[in-house]
Parts: C-alpha cells; structure tokens; sequence
C-alpha cells in the first residue's frame, strides 16, 4: 500500500473513531436522560410515607403509602403556625399559662405568667420546634387547646385534608375517643403547599436564626432553625422536621425552582440513629421532581363548546362561552391533559347571558386537574302561547 492510500486509510480510521465517540456520548447523555426521569422505586426511600406534590396545584406526582394515616411529631407545627399567623396579630401578648409551661422536651422554658410576643414565639416554634411554645400559641389564639384543636381540624377539612386528626398544637404522641393524633403524607404536603403561599409563613420558616426576650426584656433567648434541607438544596425555602418515638423522623419541605414549587413530606422516615434519612428521601424526591416535570400549558380558548338545546323558547340552541384563562400544569414527558365538557341534562326558556349550565375539566386520565366552568353567551325569551300552538 503507498504512502497516500495509507494516510488516506488513516484519517478514514480517525473520522469513524470521532464519529463512534460523540455517538457513545449522545447514547450516554440520552440513557443518563431516561434513567433521572424514572420515578424512585420505594425500596429506595427509608420513609415508610412519602409524597411528592406540585405545590400550586397540589398535584401528586410520587407518592408511596400516600394515604397512610401516621403520627406525624412536630411537623404538626405547621398548622398551628399558619392559624396563628392568620388568627392573631405579631405584636399579640401571649401570657404563660401552667399548663404550657409543663410541657415536655423538646421545650424553650417558659414559665408561669410571663408574656411574650406572638412574632418571638412562632420563630421559636418554627425553628427549635418548643414544645411549651406551641401550647402559649394556642391558649393565646383560641382559648383553650382543645379548641385550637377544632380550628385545626376544621381548616384541614377545608383545605381538603381527609386523613388528619389534630389533638395537640405541637405534634406529641396523643389519642382520644376520636381517633390518635396522625395524618397523612398527602395531607401534611398539602397544608404546607397552602401555607407556603403566606409570605409570614415563609419568613418565618426560612430564617437561619432569631434572637428575642420576653416582654419584660428580663429573659432572652436564641433560636436556631433545624430545618438542615434549607442548605442542601439551591431553591429550599421552607419546611419543618418532627420525632416523637412512635412517629419516627418525619419531615415537611418545599423548594422552589423559578415557577416551579415542590413540596415532599416524609412519616415515619427512621428512628435513633438515622436523622439523616430525611434529607435522603427529601433530596432524592425533589431531584425526582426538578428531572422530570415542567409545566404545560392549557388554554381554555382550546375548548371545543356547541350550541346548547332549548326548550319552550323562542330559540332552539344558546351560545356557550368559557372565561378566557390558561391553566399551567407540571407534566412529565409523555403525560398529555385534555378537557372534557359536561353540561346540563336540559335548559328551559327563559335563558339569560352568563347561565351557568356546565363546566369543562381538564382531565389527565382518570384525575381532574382543573375545572372551569361553562356559561351561556345569550338570551332566549319563553315562546309565546301562539307560538307553541304553532309549533304543534
């Protein structure tokens, strides 16, 4: 072979190794690809519950033993924190009663009598997760505890909660002739996604450290927030831990990434000495989360409505028309939403413009992600008596 034909074979042999290289490096980055978008098996996390949400629209996109009633410790918190912020005022005095200031570890040491602001003790609360503090918030803010209580359990079922049942104002172990003191994984990652929505809440709960004194200016105290996750994640914003001995390491948390919110909340996630299985959990579902989901248009412009039946009027069919509005839903790769309308059996004249007589929801198989509803766009007078006759 000449000297030509060998440099020519030479970088034939060079073009192809190029070629096989940045093929293996496509192959590579595409299968990386797959592997980070598929869901974590649950063998994978320590937490006996855990639930991944979209937390504007409450969506779950993980969920293992989602539903599973469980003590959930301190993360209970949460609840009394955001009654509190929406019940009473920052500058509230709240005074000690004896009842609070006997209340177990983990605690900041009130005692009888002495006030405090209601700003100073949610900080507390929030980031040392004082026991004795969670009880002054209540009495303070309903009377009693057993009344806080009611208020928590009443404004869990409104925010939809079905598997919560409030007994204390801090999250010890507690049971009653109700029921015990427990809740679910969705439930807990649904009253946070709502409270993250309170800039006080937020405040409040991202804050690295908080120094205050009594009323008096005769105690002072310093807090420290114990929500390690704060720092492992670039976008973590709020959140609240939990351990009580039956309820295990239990933790709540949300982390947001420009429009994207994602809430995780984690029950029974280990005992002494695996604290750290929660930030394990609660890191492997967020990356789950940022991985795969993004948000997904739905304009209600794309609705498909036709006219709809009359009766005994002097029109057969009415317009229909839907508020003008888009719907931005996280979805995975491969998940595609639609709507689907559903009105009235029947419509009698007389109709007025802005009927409602129906509603679209914008479906992703067999869940309802969103409902609109469906209005008439005109008016159609009852027929006269001779026009019936007529129409006969």
């Amino acid at each position: 072979m000449g000297k030509r034909n060998m440099k020519r074979t030479g970088r034939q042999l060079l073009r192809y190794a190029c070629f096989l290289f940045y093929v293996l490096i496509f192959l590579a980055g595409g299968l990386a690809q797959v592997f980070a978008a598929e869901a974590p098996a649950e063998s994978e996390l320590y937490a006996r519950c855990a639930v991944l949400m979209d937390g504007e629209s409450g969506r779950v996109l993980y969920s293992k033993n989602g539903d599973e009633a469980l003590p959930m410790a301190s993360t209970t918190k949460i609840m009394t924190c955001i009654l509190a912020l929406e019940e009473g005022e920052m500058d509230q005095i709240c005074t000690v009663s004896a009842y609070a200031a006997s209340m177990p570890e983990v605690r900041l040491g009130v005692q009888e009598g002495e006030t405090y602001y209601l700003r100073d003790l949610l900080y507390a609360m929030m980031l040392e997760s004082d026991n004795d503090v969670a009880v002054v918030v209540a009495e303070n803010i309903a009377g009693t505890v057993e009344e806080f209580a009611d208020r928590m359990n009443r404004r869990a079922r409104e925010l939809g909660c079905e598997d919560t049942y409030f007994i204390t104002p801090n999250g010890l172990d507690a049971s009653d002739e109700e029921g015990t003191h427990s809740a679910s994984a969705r439930d807990m990652a649904t009253i946070l996604s709502y409270c993250v929505h309170n800039e006080d809440f937020c405040e409040i709960t991202g804050t690295a450290d908080w120094s205050f004194t009594d009323c008096s200016g005769a105690r002072s105290f310093s807090c420290t927030n114990h929500n390690a996750f704060l720092s492992q994640m670039e976008g973590a914003f709020s959140g609240k831990t939990g351990y009580t001995g039956n309820a295990g390491y239990c933790y709540v948390g949300a982390l947001r990434d420009g429009e994207r919110v994602f809430i995780v909340a984690l029950l029974a996630c280990g005992w002494p000495d695996h604290r750290d299985y929660k930030w394990s959990d609660t890191r492997t579902l967020m990356q789950y989360g940022l991985d795969t989901f993004d948000y997904v248009e739905y304009d209600t412009g794309d609705i498909i409505l036709e006219q709809m039946a009359v009766s005994g009027g002097t029109e057969d069919y009415v317009s229909l028309r839907v508020e003008k509005e888009t719907r931005s839903l996280l979805l995975a790769e491969g998940e595609e939403a639609g709507w689907e309308v559903t009105l009235h059996a029947s419509l009698s004249a007389p109709v007025i413009p802005g009927l409602t007589v129906g509603y679209a929801a914008l479906r992703l198989g067999e869940e309802i992600l969103a409902l609109t509803p469906i209005y008439t766009a005109g008016s159609v007078t009852r027929a006269g008596w001779n026009l019936r006759i007529f129409a006969r």
